[in-house]
């Protein structure tokens, strides 16, 4: 066993099983990004093209919401609304083209719980989801934790927390999710590209040098706080959270 990760501790207090969203759209990229968005938040999603398969899917996957189109091949958004609200009462958000009022008054009192037009930003269709479940579940969001804990080090994105030899040290959320990410996988590197995807998001499209400035200043805090872990640079490639490994350290 890699002693490396017996320096790693992770709290993870996980639900029985994450929740399950069922994206149905006819337009691919439109589910790719969603599913993008949605996985990094820890849900787990399944995409369909059209409303017959929506309406297999369903029963098949057993969602605990569906992002549902109106505009579908096979059979349109509305009729699958009305064909799940006879046997369920899983949450739905309605994705549509058309702004009008009437159309959203239609949804809503077909057993829509929300609706959304087209263009939108991805990150209103996850906290629209989020907003739903905590509303369903109020404490489902509080049986998460994720700490990770070395030598004179603890990061808690939880709380959004960072302390060096126990002391807080104050952090923006970027600075903290990028240590976190990084610590996450120890001794793996990441090109700058990787994690402007993973952190900035999908469609940030920023300068990588981004990157360089955060961990700049990530390792001002850093310095000094011990010898077995380090921000380090890979010439050309990216950056890595470095860890030491213990029985190499004893073999010299």
């Amino acid at each position: 066993m890699n002693s490396a990760k017996t320096k790693l501790v992770v709290i993870y207090i996980e639900e029985e099983k994450k929740n399950k969203i069922l994206i149905v759209d006819d337009e691919k990229n439109i589910c790719e990004l969603l599913k993008i968005y949605l996985e990094r938040e820890g849900y787990d999603t399944k995409s369909v093209f059209d409303g017959k398969s929506a309406i297999e899917d369903f029963t098949e996957y057993e969602p605990d919401l569906i992002i549902l189109d109106l505009m579908l091949p096979l059979m349109d958004g509305w009729k699958i609304c009305k064909e799940i609200r006879k046997k369920s009462s899983c949450p739905i958000i309605m994705l549509t083209a058309k702004g009008e009022t009437i159309d959203k008054v239609t949804g809503l009192n077909m057993g829509a719980d929300d609706y959304i037009v087209k263009p939108f930003e991805a990150k209103e269709v996850v906290a629209r989801v989020k907003a739903i479940f905590r509303r369903i579940n109020p404490e489902s969001e509080l049986k998460i934790v994720k700490e990770l804990n070395f030598e004179n080090l603890s990061i808690n994105l939880t709380t959004y927390e960072l302390k060096i030899r126990g002391k807080k040290i104050d952090t923006p959320p970027k600075e903290m999710e990028l240590l976190y990410y990084l610590a996450e996988n120890p001794n793996k590197v990441f090109t700058r590209d990787v994690l402007l995807n993973k952190i900035w998001g999908y469609e940030y499209f920023g300068d990588s040098r981004t990157v360089d400035v955060h961990i700049k200043r990530l390792r001002e805090k850093l310095e000094g706080a011990s010898d077995e872990w380090r921000l380090k640079t890979v010439w050309g490639v990216g950056y890595k959270f470095e860890v030491e490994d213990k029985e190499d350290k004893n073999e010299k």
